[in-house]
């Protein structure tokens, strides 16, 4: 598809807000396996009194006991978050069986967790963003539904999101106009590139489109150069992320 470069206005800004970091023991209030390969746990407690995530993409550590009964920390977004009620979610995507993934799925309620943070929120402000473009793998879909169940109404967003079929697709509840795509390629195929740059080839982008993405670092990487070098998308209107990378645990990779 051979489609024209749009024209973007001034990028927005990212208005960096930091937290103290604080460690808050909680209680497993319930389990839920949202699709057969991501695992949702409701925490609570009254060391959430305090709790801020101001963004969608944010993330918490989880402290786990590790095979040796060492301390290990691993990062997952804050999905949801009710003040009232002082509850927060999170969800696992199951595709590696890490010690904070074993843990979780051998959760049950009245269990304890140890979670610290947020450290701080990247909130995208400025320039009037008239479409979010949302592109990832499962492990970018607690950001993603976030994002688009936080959205105000009148907002557009278009995701666009990588899973081994259709049983894992999910749906989100939104007063915004949502175009949800998928993607189903093979678990064979997790750090392949190919299958969002050709779907992406499908998407018009219409000016004061802000893109994020995060996914395997390395097709991360490479659907930014796609959008950047091919599509005309300024740096500035990309925020791209790898949340894991293949072969390395407990890896991620800030990329733009």
């Amino acid at each position: 598809m051979n489609v024209a470069s749009p024209v973007f206005p001034a990028a927005p800004t990212l208005n960096r807000q930091r937290f103290e970091p604080k460690r808050r023991s909680l209680t497993v209030l319930s389990t839920e396996r949202v699709t057969p390969s991501m695992l949702r746990l409701v925490l609570g407690g009254d060391d959430l009194a305090d709790f801020v995530s101001a963004a969608p993409d944010d993330h918490v550590k989880v402290a786990i006991a590790g095979p040796d009964g060492v301390e290990e920390r691993r990062d997952y977004t804050p999905r949801r978050f009710d003040a009232a009620r002082r509850e927060l979610t999170l969800d696992f995507a199951l595709h590696e069986a890490g010690s904070a993934t074993l843990w979780a799925m051998a959760a049950r309620p009245g269990d304890r967790l140890d979670v610290l943070g947020p450290r701080g929120s990247a909130v995208v402000e400025g320039a009037t963003v008239a479409q979010w473009l949302l592109i990832g793998d499962e492990t970018a879909l607690p950001g993603i539904g976030r994002r688009i169940e936080e959205a105000a109404p009148g907002a557009r967003l278009t995701s666009l999101v990588a899973v081994t079929s259709a049983i894992e697709e999910q749906r989100f509840a939104t007063a915004a106009t949502l175009d949800a795509r998928w993607i189903h390629r093979p678990a064979t195929a997790l750090t392949q590139a190919a299958p969002f740059i050709a779907a992406l080839e499908t998407i018009k982008l219409e000016p004061a489109t802000y893109v994020w993405v995060a996914a395997e670092a390395g097709v991360a990487r490479a659907v930014r150069a796609y959008l950047a070098d091919s599509r005309g998308v300024p740096i500035g209107w990309i925020k791209a992320a790898g949340y894991w990378v293949m072969g390395q645990a407990d890896a991620h990779e800030k990329i733009g």
